[in-house]
């Protein structure tokens, strides 16, 4: 499990649970119930790192201010 601060929240819009990685620009996900969302957003952290990697940009260390469930 990574160590980045996610944000999770109901979106009564979308009507999902929508987790978002604050320090990592555009990393967020959706899903039924909000396990499911931190779920997912931890594959998208990973595959947010790789592409960074890949693309030779830096990764930010993890502040690991807190993990926040809806």
């Amino acid at each position: 499990m990574h160590r980045y601060e996610v944000i999770i929240y109901w979106s009564a819009e979308d009507r999902v649970f929508v987790a978002e990685v604050p320090e990592l620009p555009g990393c967020a996900v959706h899903g039924n119930t909000s396990a499911k969302a931190l779920a997912e957003v931890q594959r998208a952290i990973s595959l947010w790192l790789d592409t960074a990697h890949e693309l030779g940009d830096p990764s930010p260390e993890p502040k690991g201010r807190r993990l926040q469930y809806a």
